[in-house]
Parts: structure tokens; sequence; C-alpha cells
């Protein structure tokens, strides 16, 4: 009997990923290959877009061939994707008009209050569950329409296409210039600030707003659902589910039950928490979004607390800092030392996104002195990231009915122990690591598996979730207190020099 196996493709911040996984959830092959990131100015984050489509074209070929497996034995592909990334391309040459401007990227922080005078963040927030802040699509595009007339008015003729990153790999992969399907899915519309979140339809008054014309948006569809067939660069695999990095996470989790919750640990942290049918508001800074919807079923969604910079400073650290030469060094180097010596970093490098959606907010080093040192640094890197994390626990334990009781986590910083006991001691809950850390790739190959038929059912995909390690706070209730209340003092510090710097 010939092997069959479902595939993901997972297009990070950082890189790019085709992974096959056979019946038993296993993972069989992996190819990937990072893409450059761009820094123009500050505040500005930038990526290639053609070039994350030749990598594409180089590694699923590659993840097939190590199996020595043809397209016909991959029965369904994933697609998932860093969200609110943006690009616009031509319809007819295929070519982006320009960078494509990431999820990071604070330029549009400058003209939030214009876009509150054509309709209010209140009524922002009530059609699309998205504070007004730079993180999401629609503000990048209308940045670049104000920007470049020009572009925007090819995209009113419908000369030009715009989309997330799926939009463009799944327009690619289905044909490109030659019929390639333009769409999307719910989750990833749901964080362009452009689809009002209970009718999952573009806004007339939101695209208004943000100056985007429909005719060149991707068609919504559900995440669970066929996208067609590839034709490139393999062709016959039939595409059988889209979504967004952080809800195919909690997929991969399977997080499938209203409480479920999850965080991933990349580039950023993202906490998801499963609320079922029912659309969540948040009163403490979170944000509502689409989870996933299956074809012709309802959609699930969530509420989720973003933070902006976790892994990407510990990349600042290696790339800019020279402090470390591999992401796995600042473990070793924090465990030189038996705290942080009274040294916090904000990373504040996007302003800082829940609770406090703060665009404004700068990045900021307080409390050195002469007896801090590379050490005391590195563990106040890594308590960054626990301590934003508890920022988001303590605003979703005010809106859920049920406290947190443990956090699920996965990514590739839970390789690091240290930071995980951090996070136990500051949340003061068991931290559960899986077996499979990296989620998102299985999250989108289980929902591409299920529309196949290539599993059963979802009690099927619970079965192959195993859990590899477990750490208990040790912290004392002094120790907690301390540490959150210099945290807080700190994130004041990196607010108000960020509006300080923003009148100079």
């Amino acid at each position: 009997m010939t092997q069959t196996y479902v595939a993901a493709l997972d297009q990070g911040t950082t890189s790019t990923r085709c992974l096959l996984f056979d019946h038993q959830g296993r993972l069989v092959s992996l190819a990937q290959q990072q893409h450059r990131q761009y820094f123009p100015r500050p505040g500005w984050v930038e990526h290639d877009a053609e070039e994350i489509w030749r990598i594409v074209c180089r590694i699923i070929p590659q993840a097939l061939a190590d199996v020595d497996a043809r397209p016909d034995q991959v029965v369904g592909l994933g697609v998932t994707n860093q969200r609110e990334t943006t690009v616009v391309w031509d319809r007819s040459s295929g070519k982006p008009v320009g960078p494509a401007i990431v999820w990071q990227d604070t330029r549009t922080a400058g003209m939030l209050d214009d876009i509150a005078c054509d309709l209010s963040a209140e009524e922002i927030y009530a059609r699309t569950g998205l504070p007004l802040v730079s993180y999401f699509s629609g503000p990048k595009l209308r940045w670049l329409f104000d920007a470049e007339p020009e572009v925007a008015e090819r995209a009113a003729r419908g000369e030009l296409l715009i989309g997330t990153m799926d939009s463009w790999l799944v327009w690619n992969l289905t044909g490109g210039v030659d019929g390639g399907l333009h769409a999307t899915d719910v989750t990833n519309a749901s964080r362009t600030m452009l689809m009002d979140i209970r009718t999952l339809e573009w806004d007339d008054q939101l695209l208004d707003c943000l100056r985007v014309p429909r005719v060149a948006l991707p068609e919504i569809r559900p995440s669970m659902t066929t996208f067609g067939t590839t034709r490139a660069p393999v062709p016959g695999i039939p595409v059988t589910a889209v979504i967004g990095d952080q809800q195919a996470s909690l997929f991969g989790q399977t997080a499938f039950d209203p409480g479920d919750a999850k965080c991933t640990y990349g580039t950023g942290a993202f906490l998801l928490l499963n609320t079922g049918t029912e659309l969540v508001r948040s009163r403490h800074g979170l944000i509502s979004t689409v989870a996933y919807q299956e074809d012709g079923r309802p959609p699930v969604y969530a509420v989720e607390g973003a933070v902006a910079i976790a892994g990407a400073l510990v990349e600042w650290c290696r790339e800019s800092l020279g402090l470390i030469r591999s992401p796995a060094e600042i473990e070793t180097l924090a465990l030189t030392v038996a705290d942080n010596g009274g040294c916090y970093v904000v990373p504040a490098f996007s302003g800082l996104y829940a609770p406090h959606w703060e665009s404004d907010a700068q990045g900021l080093v307080v409390g050195l002195t002469s007896y801090v040192n590379k050490g005391h640094l590195a563990r106040a890197v890594l308590e960054a990231t626990a301590l934003q994390t508890r920022e988001v626990v303590a605003a979703m334990n005010a809106d859920a009915d049920v406290p947190l009781r443990g956090l699920a986590v996965d990514g590739g910083m839970t390789a690091n122990n240290l930071l995980m006991q951090t996070l136990a001691d500051i949340l003061d809950v068991p931290v559960v690591r899986p077996m499979v850390a990296e989620t998102v790739s299985r999250g989108a190959a289980y929902a591409a598996g299920l529309v196949a038929g290539y599993w059963a059912d979802r009690a099927v995909l619970r079965s192959y979730w195993h859990k590899a390690a477990e750490w208990q706070p040790l912290a004392t209730p002094q120790e907690r207190e301390r540490q959150v209340r210099a945290w807080d003092d700190a994130v004041q510090l990196a607010i108000a020099w960020g509006h300080r710097a923003s009148l100079r």
C-alpha cells in the first residue's frame, strides 16, 4: 500500500518551512530556509515577497524528495503564515509593487489619529475586535496608498491584488498569473481591520475609512475548505486549509474546546484562549479574533494577547549586540548569575502590544549600575518575555470567569528551560511543553488532514498530543511581587519616553 502524507507550508516571520506528517501524526520530513529582514528606517520592517516565493519553490520539492514522495501521495496541504504582513502585487505580471510591510512595522503610528477622525477607534473595535494600532494590515494599506497615489489608482482599477502572505502564496501555488486563486481565510481576514468579525465579510465602512478598494481584495473563505490544487512548484496537491500561524498553533495544541489556551513563543509571543462560537469582547486590552472555521459551520472565536518582541529580543542580542553567538547561548549566559542584578529590558521595538497598545512606546534598559554584567542583561532579556506574558495572562484572567490554572506552551523559545521556569515563577501556574514544540505547522497539517479525510476526527488528533516537560512555580510571593512592581515601573517609563520622543 502506497504511503500517503499531509503537508504544511509554514511561512513565518524569519523563515519558511515545508513539513510532511504521516497517518500517526509523526513528522517525517522538514525543509526550511530563512529569508532576509529589511529595516530601512527606524520602526520600518520589510520582507521581499518574491524571495519568500522562491524559497517555497525550493522547499516543497525538497520535503517531498527527502522521503521519496510524489505529489499524488500528499492528500492535503495546509498553509499557515505570519499574519498582518501585507503584500500588494500586479495582477498581470505577478510582481509585488514594493516590499511586504511586516506585522512588526510601526510606520503607521503617526496616522492613527487621522484614521480615527474618519471612523472612531470605538467603532473600529466594535466591527473588528481590534484596537486602532499600527499592528494590523488596514493602516499599512492606507499608508501605502497615501504615500503612492499611483498605486492606489491602479488598485482601484483592479490592476493590483492585495493580501496577507497566505493570499500571496495561495495565488502563486494555484497558478499565479495563469488563473491563480485570490483568496484568504477568516483567521487572516480578521487581522486586516477590514473584515466585520460578526459577518465574516469585508465591511464597506472600514474599506472607505482605510481607502482600500474591494476589487483588489481576496475572497474570504473558511479556514478548512478546498482552496484549489497546486500548479507550482509541483502540480496536483490539494490545498485544503489556510489558517493564520497563531490560530494554527491553537489547533495544533488540540485546544478545540472553549476554555482551552496556549502560548506560542517565537519572534513574538501569542496567548490565545478558545471561546467557542461566542464572540467575547475583552475589557482589558485583548483582541477578539477568529480561531478557525470549518466549511459549513459557524466560526470558532478566541481572545488573544499579542506580544511583539520575544525571540526577536534574543536575536537582537545576537545580531546587533554580539552578546551571544547563537540563540541557545542566552540561557547559558543567564545562568552565570543568580538574578537580573536590578536590570530590566522593555523591548518596545514595535511599540507595546497587549494589553497596553501603545504604538509610540520605545524600548529601554533600566537599572544599570557598574555591578550589572552581560549575564544580568541576558537574564533580564529572558525575564522580559515572562513578564510580558504575565501582563497578558492578568488581562485574560480579568476577562475570564475562571483564572488560568496552567499554561500550554510551544514554539522555538520553549527549548530554553530557564525561560520556562521563569514563566512558571512569574505566572504562579504550571507550564507544560508538548513533545512537539512546533505546533504551528502541526496545526495547519491537522486542519488540512481533517478536510481531506486523512484523519477521522479530532479525537484521533488529541491522542497524538503528549506532554514532554512541566515546570512548577518555585518563586515566593514576595519575589514575584517585587519583579512585577519593578517591571510595571519600567513599562511606564518606556511609554513616557516614547510619548516624549514623538513630540521631538
